[in-house]
């Protein structure tokens, strides 16, 4: 038995069943079953089962490879693509016809970013798409700005026997959008769940002598008119249930004329950026649709703490609310906000009166139904303080997935030992530009006593408040952000090593860190605690402390990482680039920018184990040179976006 060939022994061994390979890859993370599928065979095609090619969307350019591509997908049951760069020549026609002939009956949602189509090529391939449920055309201003889209009879019944099934609809930052061209589209869509009319121009103006909107009364030839959405929205309330118009110039009497459709009953609505919205339009908005589950009002400037307070007495179903840069918003209203049990998701990045002590009101009161949040974002709310962030850690740790407290300036290493504490079902953690967080927040330790640096100088003379400026006879007081970290020692890291205490390796489901500008980490903490195997995306940019060490390490613990950001770190040289490559096969955007210590070895060390790069910034990296620059566009197949102005030492700027 001991003389036999290592191919007897292959040849001996037994395939697992292909229902107990796809029982085994139900475990893995989407990222991890790819790379097990190309072990051999067998796992390939578990893969390839039917509960893991949910909602999978492949994304490609326009090319002569692409075809072989679109042959190849025929073989599965059901997928959706996302096309760019088509154009109106021969070559994205064969592309669409090849789509339509290969894919026609299994296409649920077919995407055209950054295209340039024309109509007859778009009539091609829709009325083959027989199980199409979601169609994006943002931006496809080609089509539409003729006016003549789907103007002939004919073409619309082969468009509607397709489309009748379709379900959602996107038609945002189109410019040309007419009347005429929405009332032809949407006939052929009968059945609309959700649309997308984000960024269009749309003709929502008042008419003082009318007393009515724009449009009300005959057709806008040039724009898609109010009275012209209405009908739509008349017509198909029964299946509608989402509506996004974001970024367009809506006023109060419209958005009112929208809410008050009668039987119109919509679950998300989004109105990010709308300026000309008011309190009175939320008011008036909650009270005519209460089902409401998803509510964007994010940038719009005009709102207060009476939207808040409309929103938390009519939305008993809320969900997910947005309200991130509504400057106006203060305190007021948030505790009744978060007695809503159904709330998920709260947005309230940017609101820079927020403190947080209503939303832990709100979480504490004897209310047994209080939301439970999985996600909250507080960026840039500087009035977050560590009594805050300890008491909604403890309130919601039961709970919240992703937490953003990006540039909340005064959070300090107690909130760090907070979160590693209460919140360890994390998935998302944000705290760049936190600079008060050091090593020890993230290892878990309190800091050692620190003496007085001005009474180990030995400085005497009159103090001064900062308000009388520098006027040399005195040094202003330096402020807590600008003071250098204090080292942890090698006896610090032993007692690490030995406490109990949670630290930043207690949050065992991260995917995804940033600790971008968090000037006083340091080797000390990364290379301890940032060892997470399911971490997808990194940012250490700007932590001038930081060196290969922390990069290698990286590396050798997060190898599931796809992001990495180490922009403006000194430290990173040739050599964490070569120690860490080997490691991030699966690394797909990379960001060096400003790496001194970056040259043309780092370029030739990715092209050998980095092929899955998407995006690379090497700008200001002076001692790249541009030929190599060409090397590595030659040799990673799948590079889209390349940023390397200022390279080799010159000031040249260079675009892909």
């Amino acid at each position: 038995m001991g003389d036999r060939t290592d191919g007897q022994d292959a040849a001996e061994t037994p395939e697992l069943p292909v229902e107990i390979l796809v029982h085994i890859l139900s475990f893995l993370h989407a990222s991890d079953r790819k790379e097990a599928s190309l072990v051999c065979h067998s796992w390939y095609h578990a893969s390839q089962d039917l509960r893991f090619q949910k909602n999978v969307t492949f994304c490609f350019p326009a090319s002569a490879s692409s075809l072989e591509l679109v042959r190849g997908l025929g073989r599965k049951s059901r997928c959706s693509l996302v096309i760019s760069q088509l154009d109106g020549f021969s070559m994205s026609r064969s592309l669409l016809l090849e789509v339509g002939l290969c894919l026609g009956s299994q296409l649920e949602s077919l995407a055209l970013p950054g295209s340039s189509i024309t109509e007859a090529s778009l009539l091609s391939l829709l009325p083959r798409l027989t199980s199409l449920r979601r169609l994006d055309l943002r931006g496809l201003d080609s089509l539409f700005m003729s006016g003549a889209f789907l103007s002939r009879e004919e073409h619309r019944q082969q468009v509607l026997s397709a489309l009748s099934g379709l379900e959602e609809l996107d038609l945002s930052d189109l410019r040309y959008l007419s009347d005429l061209t929405f009332t032809r589209l949407t006939s052929c869509t009968p059945r609309l769940r959700r649309l997308s009319l984000a960024g269009c121009h749309i003709a929502f103006e008042f008419d003082p002598y009318r007393g009515c909107p724009v449009g009300a009364v005959e057709d806008s030839s040039a724009l898609l008119s109010l009275r012209n959405l209405k009908r739509l929205l008349t017509e198909q309330k029964s299946t509608l249930v989402a509506l996004d118009l974001s970024r367009t110039s809506i006023t109060p009497e419209s958005l009112r004329t929208i809410a008050q459709v009668q039987d119109l009953v919509l679950e998300e609505l989004c109105l990010h950026g709308c300026k000309e919205l008011t309190d009175y339009s939320v008011e008036v908005l909650v009270k005519h649709q209460p089902r409401l589950q998803k509510l964007d009002v994010s940038a719009c400037t005009e709102l207060s703490s009476r939207s808040v307070e409309a929103i938390a007495h009519n939305l008993k179903s809320l969900a997910n609310l947005s309200m991130s840069c509504d400057w106006r918003l203060t305190e007021k209203g948030l505790a009744d906000l978060l007695s809503l049990s159904s709330l998920r998701s709260l947005d309230l990045s940017e609101c820079l009166h927020i403190s947080g002590s209503e939303i832990v009101k709100g979480l504490t009161e004897s209310n047994p139904s209080r939301a439970q949040l999985e996600t909250l974002s507080l960026k840039s709310c500087t009035y977050i303080r560590d009594l805050s962030v300890f008491s909604l850690t403890q309130l919601l740790g039961n709970s919240l997935s992703e937490l953003d407290l990006t540039s909340c300036v005064n959070v300090t290493d107690l909130s760090v030992c907070a979160i590693t504490t209460y919140l360890q079902r994390l998935v998302v953690l944000r705290l760049g530009w936190c600079k008060q967080v050091t090593d020890w927040g993230l290892l878990g330790m309190v800091e050692t006593s620190k003496c007085d640096e001005e009474t180990v100088r030995g400085e005497k003379g009159p103090r001064f408040t900062r308000t009388f400026g520098n006027m040399g006879f005195f040094k202003p007081p330096r402020m807590p952000f600008e003071e250098r970290p204090k080292l942890v020692t090698q006896n610090d890291l032993e007692q690490f090593s030995q406490q109990p205490g949670a630290s930043l390796l207690a949050l065992t489901r991260l995917q995804e860190l940033d600790l971008s500008a968090c000037a006083k980490l340091t080797d000390s903490s990364i290379k301890q605690v940032v060892q997470h195997p399911d971490l997808h995306r990194l940012s250490l940019s700007m932590l001038s402390e930081i060196t290969d060490a922390s990069l290698a390490s990286v590396a050798r613990h997060c190898r599931s990482l796809t992001s990495l950001a180490l922009s403006h770190c000194p430290g990173i040289t040739d050599r964490g680039i070569a120690q860490a490559a080997p490691y991030l096969h699966r690394l797909q955007h990379l960001y060096l920018s400003f790496c001194g210590g970056i040259t043309d070895r780092s370029l030739f060390v990715l092209v050998q184990h980095c092929k899955r790069l998407k995006t690379l910034d090497i700008s200001r990296c002076r001692n790249i040179s541009p030929t190599a620059m060409d090397l590595l566009q030659s040799q990673l197949p799948f590079l889209e976006n390349i940023h390397y102005k200022y390279i080799g030492g010159t000031d040249l700027t260079f675009t892909l």
